[in-house]
């Protein structure tokens, strides 16, 4: 008997597929966009760094003079016992959460917010940073060029953190051996290791079989293919090296 897909598996769910969120130190996410931060702004300080399984970049934990606490990504270089400061008032230096109109053109950021007040959704890997190029004032947009190198257009009054996010470096240690990469994605939720499917017997996967490792058939596919079928390059228009 054949064994269903992967992705046919991990569709259905299940606890080998589903991700350890019980680890988790929680979201990571900017405190609320309230009047202290709109008119001035509200200083934090570190209490302690902590290391966030499934995560690229370590969090800290950040207790504000309001008394509330909350989670966030630090840059490189911050410590315990430093202070945060967010609000339009706050200093340009690594670490403090400012609106995108306030940060200087040129200055590198980290978990950019996509919608003013939804707490830092873009830029958050260890490592990681963007740039702000120029401002448009009379729109208030922000143009900020992302990791990738695609510039993309933000709202102003989007928050930002100044700085690069800590944990940078990260993948140029090799993981040497199996066993360490067998730690890595048990702490991701992601299923490991992964199988080819030219590797596999024929029952198993519409790669698999034949005298050599081939794929047998065209690997683009049809949208409209049964779930068992909708492996290789799916809907796909075009393959191949771009000349």
């Amino acid at each position: 008997m054949g064994k269903r897909l992967v992705q046919q598996r991990r569709g259905k769910g299940g606890s080998v597929y589903r991700c350890p969120s019980h680890k988790r130190r929680g979201a990571a996410k900017y405190r609320k966009y309230d009047d202290l931060e709109k008119n001035g702004k509200v200083v934090g300080k570190i209490i302690d760094i902590l290391h966030d399984p499934g995560r690229s970049a370590p969090v800290a934990e950040v207790e504000f003079e309001t008394g509330e606490k909350k989670i966030m990504l630090v840059p490189e270089g911050m410590k315990v016992g430093d202070i945060i400061e967010c609000g339009v008032s706050a200093d340009i230096k690594p670490g403090n959460v400012l609106p995108l109109y306030k940060i200087p053109e040129g200055t590198p950021i980290f978990n950019i917010e996509t919608i003013p007040g939804d707490g830092g959704k873009l830029v958050r890997a260890g490592g990681c940073y963007a740039h702000v190029l120029t401002h448009d004032h009379e729109n208030e947009k922000t143009y900020v060029k992302l990791p990738s190198g695609k510039i993309r257009v933000f709202d102003s009054k989007c928050r930002a953190t100044i700085g690069v996010v800590a944990g940078g470096g990260r993948l140029e240690k090799p993981l040497v051996k199996a066993g360490k990469a067998y730690w890595k994605y048990k702490a991701t939720g992601v299923k490991w290791p992964r199988v080819r499917g030219v590797a596999m017997n024929a029952v198993d996967h519409p790669f698999g079989g034949g005298r050599h490792q081939h794929t047998g058939k065209p690997t683009t596919v049809s949208r409209r293919m049964p779930p068992g079928r909708k492996v290789g390059h799916i809907a796909a228009r075009r393959t191949g090296v771009r000349k």
